[in-house]
């Protein structure tokens, strides 16, 4: 059945005869030219003459033997297609130094024989720049592919950072300032005390925000394979690679962050190469031979004393001075109780959406956390909370359950009796009713000031005189 445009055609009177082939030919971006089966040129194009650096005059007529032996191109595809009777593709370098991708297909009658053998040619440059851009693309794609078996199960909320305490508050401040830089910047301070979320703020809020966030745990690979995970492999690189090659942690965080959580377990051999590609932005494939340049935004991460280390020759001296650009120390929670209430409340919010619950602390619960010293900092808070909302019965964590946190048993959590002077009993109330306050006002430190009608300063040394 005709097509519409064919029957358009036809209205018109047109047939495919009647086109006009020569233009079709004579308008082609690509080189093309025709022979007979002895390998007389029939035609050429005008692309084939500007490949070449001749005339069509002088192509069309002669023939490609001839044209080889007068060094106009150094081999012919269309007469090894003719002795060979198949498809020939190669590269001919022109007299003027021009590498020319050809094809020469050979037409066949009805009897076997070769009638003629149509040519098509193009710039090998521009066949190498499209495989480029094509190669570039897939490699881009590969790296965003590994990215995501490197993020964590999800990137924290964009208002999930904490910052009620005057140290975190500052430290926020900083972070925000130092994010639209490309500085490197060195987290210092306990586990637990919330590195990873201060570098994922960083990150949020930089120029690097839509590339990669790649978190890695140091202390997590293995020696042996530490080589080829921060710098990937080419194919066949060792037994066991994949037949692919991989791209290297820098490859994948290429644009965007690379954060460096335990950077004090690196080993020194490796210290010395992560050094070389801080120096230089360079980077070189297990097993391959090439530099690749990656432009990665550097965030590293530790709980131990690197200068303690350093005097200990346990972490290059050099390595640290390249890593101590801008470096930010995260107080322990114990220093900062003016965040427990906000960050056990935002914790109790997350696992009561998870859990569809509507668990909520009592003001004994609230006071619990605040008198506990948190040796864990924030994820043992974490871990405390969870613990607390899956073992309770009821909706209200109340205060026997403060034996999850202390390891105290519920006869030593019972309800008491005051006891003691006007004074302790006074003080003791004004405990617990600002601790009520505080879980009213799921540890809004503003709010409650509010409230109890004193100003925040206040409430920050009560509740510090309480502990």
């Amino acid at each position: 059945m005709a097509s519409e445009a064919e029957r358009s055609g036809a209205d018109q009177g047109l047939t495919l005869d009647q086109l006009d082939l020569d233009q079709v030919i004579i308008n082609s971006y690509d080189a093309l030219f025709v022979t007979d089966k002895f390998g007389n040129v029939l035609l050429a194009n005008p692309a084939s003459g500007r490949l070449l650096g001749v005339t069509t005059e002088e192509l069309v007529g002669s023939n490609v033997r001839d044209l080889v032996k007068k060094g106009v191109y150094d081999r012919s595809t269309t007469w090894e297609a003719i002795e060979t009777r198949s498809v020939v593709t190669g590269l001919i370098v022109s007299w003027h130094g021009v590498n020319v991708m050809a094809t020469s297909t050979p037409l066949m009658d009805e009897n076997g024989e070769i009638t003629m053998v149509i040519t098509n040619s193009r710039d090998k440059d521009l066949v190498d720049n499209f495989l480029a851009v094509l190669e570039e693309e897939r490699k881009t794609a590969d790296r965003y592919k590994t990215a995501v078996e490197y993020l964590s199960e999800g990137d924290l909320d964009p208002k999930a950072t904490v910052a009620e305490s005057r140290p975190m508050r500052q430290i926020i401040a900083t972070s925000s300032v130092i994010a639209k830089t490309d500085s490197t910047v060195l987290l210092l301070g306990e586990s637990g005390t919330g590195k990873e979320v201060i570098a994922r703020y960083i990150h949020r809020n930089s120029l690097r925000a839509k590339e990669p966030f790649i978190p890695v745990n140091c202390a997590a690979i293995p020696h042996e394979l530490l080589e080829s995970e921060f710098f990937g492999y080419v194919r066949g690189a060792f037994t066991g690679a994949s037949p692919q090659g991989k791209p290297g942690l820098f490859e994948i965080a290429d644009k965007g962050t690379l954060f460096l959580d335990e950077i004090a377990e690196l080993p020194l051999t490796m210290q010395s190469k992560m050094l070389r590609v801080l120096e230089t932005g360079e980077i070189q494939r297990l097993g391959g031979t090439t530099m690749q340049k990656t432009n990665v935004r550097l965030i590293a991460a530790t709980n131990r004393d690197l200068k303690a280390m350093m005097n200990q020759e346990l972490f290059r001296n050099d390595l640290y001075y390249r890593l101590n650009v801008i470096p930010i120390y995260l107080p322990p929670l114990a220093e900062r109780p003016e965040d427990i209430l906000v960050l056990a409340q935002k914790f109790l919010e997350e696992l009561n959406r998870k859990y569809a619950l509507k668990k909520k602390f009592t003001a004994r619960t609230t006071q619990a956390f605040l008198n506990y010293s948190w040796p864990g900092n924030v994820r043992e808070l974490r871990n405390v909370i969870e613990r607390l909302v899956i073992t309770s019965t009821g909706d209200n964590l109340n205060f026997e359950d403060y034996s999850l946190v202390s390891g105290k048993t519920s006869a030593q959590s019972a309800d008491f009796q005051y006891q003691g002077t006007l004074k302790s009993v006074l003080k003791a109330v004004e405990e617990e009713y600002i601790n009520q306050v505080l879980a009213e006002c799921n540890g809004r430190i503003g709010e409650a000031a509010q409230r109890l009608g004193i100003h925040r300063t206040m409430l920050y040394r009560k509740m510090k005189q309480d502990k």
